[in-house]
């Protein structure tokens, strides 16, 4: 009968790097000479989202949450375009469904949602002036 020994999995301590030393490695991450993983072999850095988590905290660029892969824009005002136009896709996205909407419940209601002609404005009175 042969026996099985389990050995225990030993890993290294955890290293606590100061504040100054990950702002170091943010700025050598966002001029962009070495990426994420070769940071991590250069300074001895354990666990895959360390330098991530720094870049968020320390960082000058913009880092997209959770779900967003890639590099962030060297230009903050690029990347501030890029998000903008992509809000105004959702958004002309949301107009078109609620134009569909409008379509399908004005067909089954036999309604008129929108008004077709234009309301007439009310004629303002001129402004009394102040006579001397």
């Amino acid at each position: 009968m042969e026996t099985e020994t389990i050995k225990s999995k030993k890993s290294a301590p955890r290293k606590h790097f100061s504040q100054s030393f990950k702002k170091k490695v943010v700025a050598e991450f966002e001029r962009g000479f070495l990426n994420k993983d070769q940071l991590q072999v250069k300074y001895g850095i354990r666990g895959n989202s360390c330098v991530l988590k720094w870049c968020r905290k320390y960082g000058k660029l913009h880092y997209s949450e959770k779900g967003d892969l890639g590099r962030p824009m060297k230009d903050p005002q690029k990347q501030r375009i890029k998000d903008l136009e992509k809000q105004l896709a959702d958004a002309k996205l949301q107009i078109e469904a609620y134009q569909k909407l409008i379509e399908i419940s004005e067909a089954e209601e036999k309604i008129s949602i929108l008004k077709k002609d234009v309301a007439k404005q009310s004629v303002s009175l001129p402004k009394p002036t102040q006579e001397k």
